[in-house]
């Protein structure tokens, strides 16, 4: 008798929430991400989830899909919810429909990833912060923008911590219908896509919109059935795959999404190019330029350079991205045809050295190449810029004349800054004012301090519960952790990216030290680490297993912690729960650095070597410092005297500091600390003061000179472009005629003394006014390197033909010894910088 199987025919349907009444404008406010920096908005939610959570991330527009009806009925009829909700809603309707400001230019911003929330995993750690705390900043302060992304399927990985202290990397899939991010639609209700053209076929990105506030932020998305399962996958993952998958996502990201700004009929005065990822964005633009206003190759690059801002967020040569040059000719064959130039031309844009086959093609470079204006996210890191990572750029040129500047990076104060701080530095006015500090009592501040930090203990406990069960640790290290880590020791947090450069293990150089500084019974001390290293940075995973192993030392239990998987959720509780802040990279590898910012906000103390943001930061008796300078060559021996001063610094300072108690148990000069750190570091790192300083050495300056540029049919884009064509066709034709320099040849110069000279030049071709000359004044330092004193402008004093002679007056301020050397650069008044017409030539 044969057997039947008898199984259930499944079928789906599904069921959407049933709003009524006012509460049918809850999912507008779930789809933008507006709630996320708005207190009463994140409290509204918590309110209708109805579940006490010590978390701080929430994802309201999951969270009302699971909303039964019966709880929804019960809003209807709670007065308390009601008033919450139209106060909340009313001041976002008021945020949403306040119009930009008039006077901001409008901005296209490009980034490779976004952090804005938890719950939106498309970002890896700082330069996604960053760009969306940008974001956020930018909806605040009433600017037009529009931003690019990559809507990341499974996004940056989830770290996973073994036994052992292994970090393994799980990927896990987003649904992006729950997400906040729609999906664009045409009238047929098909997505809207953009087309991107790759080995001769093309990939198809559909496109998604997030609100953020007032500004809009478009993903693009590969993930489609009209796509092949090798182009399916190339949004997967951010920073994933390997050096090919890496060129396909900035082809998306740069090409697509200035196809996605054209297909929406988006125009920007200014695009601001958030790292070197998004640069192919300029190859596009060339091309619709050509196209759409007849114009040049050369004419449509003084067009896009004028509206291009460069950020460079990496202060390391490796870490920019780079292709060779056979790949670049696999993808973008076919882009100088477009584009009307030859190869050699379209590949120099992203080369130092012209004349190097070897040379692979740089995102960074082309940037550079492409952007009127660059520059750094640290004064320090704009010095590094100039020094290290473009120094080979314009040949000619000293470092300290290049054109790369910088703004300090800031964050976004309603998002990493605690409420309770929030509330009570408001003025009359509602607006922060951190001055305010002094006038809030020694037991107020203190008592802030205390929630924050019970907080972040009720935090880490729930962490310890879940995660060392699922690890299935021994019970009795779990115990002894819940039983050692107190809410009321010196609490010392490091969180940050894990590469070997921050040097996050530097604190156990002596472990016997450290031992005694962690265990002084009556000044206990301790350190909570967390932070991701790169899946294929074996050296940051190696020192993450070395905290891990020296964490289950019987002496270290509970005394060192590393919380796995940090992300943005982690880190709110972390910045506002430690109570001093703990960075040691190597100089000058950190670029800025925000996490120490956002603690800074939160009365969080900073210790820090001297590198990034803390250079400008850094107030005596505001927090502490490492030498900003390397006291020794040899690496060991540097890593061993900065974990000496690391520790001195605990011993002497710190931790006395930390337990000076009045009678009432406050440490009342622990909290003139934070008074100083809270009135004269935080207003300086906020993200308003950032944008603030785009806005005024960039963003103003580029939109002045572009709408000069484009006037009247593009005449000076076509001036300025025939005009470097001859200069770059007749400048090797320049002779020189004479040196007249006798003046102050083989003799003593007298200081306060005036010598006259000149030069005499065949100019051939070229218009004296088109060429200008200088005498460079240069002086040796200590370690041999030379570096410009003065610089004097030659006056022309006689034309006659082709021949300028060009003199100098030249007064010595001071006896010593001094190097003079004579250069002649291209001059016209509409260039933006000396770089912008970069053939420059030493005489």
């Amino acid at each position: 008798m044969s057997t039947i199987k008898n199984l259930p025919n499944w079928h789906t349907v599904n069921i959407q929430p049933h709003y009524t009444g006012k509460l049918k404008k809850l999912e507008e406010l779930s789809r933008n991400i507006w709630w996320s920096w708005n207190n009463e908005a994140t409290e509204l939610f918590k309110y209708i989830n109805n579940k006490n959570s010590i978390s701080n991330c929430i994802d309201p527009n999951s969270m009302l899909k699971s909303i039964s009806q019966e709880r929804f009925e019960e809003l209807q009829k709670d007065s308390q919810f009601l008033k919450k909700f139209e106060k909340v809603f009313g001041d976002f309707e008021t945020y949403i429909n306040t119009p930009y400001d008039k006077n901001l230019p409008s901005i296209a911003y490009f980034s490779m990833e976004y952090g804005m929330t938890n719950i939106l995993k498309i970002y890896s750690g700082g330069l996604g912060v960053l760009a969306g705390d940008y974001l956020k900043q930018a909806s605040d302060s009433g600017y037009d923008m529009t931003a690019i992304g990559l809507f990341y399927r499974q996004g940056y990985f989830k770290q996973i911590i073994s036994q052992s202290g292994n970090q393994d990397e799980v990927y896990e899939s987003q649904r992006f219908m729950d997400s906040p991010a729609e999906l664009l639609k045409d009238k047929n209700g098909d997505a809207v896509t953009v087309s991107v053209e790759m080995e001769g076929r093309k990939v198809y990105a559909q496109i998604w919109e997030l609100k953020v506030g007032r500004i809009k932020l478009f993903l693009l998305d590969t993930d489609r059935n009209d796509n092949s399962d090798e182009d399916k996958v190339i949004t997967y993952r951010l920073y994933g795959g390997d050096n090919e998958n890496r060129l396909r996502q900035e082809m998306i990201l740069g090409i697509g999404g200035v196809k996605t700004l054209n297909l929406l009929g988006i125009q920007k005065d200014i695009y601001h190019l958030n790292e070197g990822h998004a640069a192919f964005t300029v190859f596009e633009r060339l091309k619709c330029l050509m196209k759409s206003q007849k114009l040049s190759f050369n004419e449509a690059l003084e067009v896009v350079r004028a509206s291009n801002l460069f950020t460079t967020h990496t202060p390391v040569p490796a870490g920019h991205d780079a292709f060779p040059e056979s790949l670049m000719m696999q993808y973008m064959g076919d882009y100088p045809n477009k584009l009307g130039v030859s190869w050699k031309k379209f590949i120099n844009l992203g080369k130092e050295n012209h004349e190097n086959e070897d040379e692979k093609f740089s995102m960074s470079v082309l940037a550079a190449n492409t952007s009127q204006e660059i520059n750094g996210v640290s004064k320090l890191h704009g010095e590094v810029s100039r020094k290290v990572i473009f120094n080979n750029m314009w040949p000619g040129y000293f470092p300290e004349e290049l054109h790369i500047g910088y703004v300090t990076n800031g964050v976004h104060y309603s998002t990493w800054t605690s409420k309770h701080w929030q509330e009570i530095l408001k003025n009359d006015k509602g607006e922060i004012d951190f001055t305010k500090i002094y006038q809030i009592s020694t037991e107020e501040i203190w008592d802030i301090r205390k929630k924050q930090k019970t907080q972040l203990y009720n935090y880490i406990n729930n962490i310890i519960d879940s995660v060392r069960v699922s690890r299935n640790e021994n019970p009795k290290d779990v115990i002894k952790i819940k039983n050692t880590f107190s809410k009321n020791a010196l609490t010392i947090g490091f969180a940050r990216r894990f590469a070997t450069y921050k040097r996050g293990n530097l604190l156990f150089t002596d472990l016997d030290r450290l031992n005694k500084i962690v265990n002084n019974p009556d000044f206990p001390v301790q350190f909570i680490f967390a932070g991701k290293a790169h899946p294929k940075d074996g050296g940051g995973k190696g020192i993450i297993k070395q905290i891990v192993e020296i964490s289950k030392r019987p002496e270290f239990i509970g005394k060192i912690l590393f919380l796995e998987d940090y992300n943005m959720s982690l880190a709110k509780e972390l910045v506002k729960g430690v109570d001093v802040w703990l960075n040691t990279p190597t100089r000058p590898l950190e670029a800025s650095g925000t996490s120490g910012m956002k603690a800074v906000m939160n009365g969080v103390l900073n210790f820090s070597v001297l590198d990034g943001w803390w250079v400008e930061g850094y107030k005596e008796k505001g927090g502490w410092a490492l030498s900003q300078q390397n006291t020794y060559k040899n690496k060991e021996l540097q890593n061993e005297y900065d974990a000496e001063q690391i520790y001195r610094k605990l011993e002497t300072e710190i931790i006395p500091l930390y337990y000076n108690r009045d009678r009432d148990g406050i440490p009342d000069d622990w909290i003139l600390y934070i008074k100083k750190c809270i009135s004269e570091i935080a207003p300086e790192f906020t993200s308003e003061r950032m944008i603030n300083d785009y806005r005024d050495r960039y963003y103003l300056k580029l939109k002045t000179r572009y709408l000069k540029i484009a006037d009247n049919d593009f005449e000076k884009a076509k001036e300025i472009a025939a005009w470097k064509e001859n200069i770059e066709s007749e400048w090797k034709k320049i002779k020189t005629e004479e040196f007249d320099v006798s003046a102050i040849t083989n003799v003593s110069l007298i200081p306060g003394q005036t010598y006259k000279g000149g030069i005499k030049l065949n100019i051939n071709g070229l218009n004296s006014e088109d060429v200008a000359a200088e005498m460079v004044i240069s002086e040796s330092t200590a370690s041999g390197e030379l570096t410009i004193t003065d610089i004097i402008n030659l006056e022309k004093e006689t034309v006659e033909g082709s021949s300028v002679y060009y003199s100098f007056y030249f007064t010595p301020s001071k006896p010593g010894s001094i190097n003079y050397a004579f250069r002649i650069y291209p001059k016209h008044s509409m260039l933006a910088h000396r770089q912008d017409c970069a053939v420059v030539r030493w005489l």
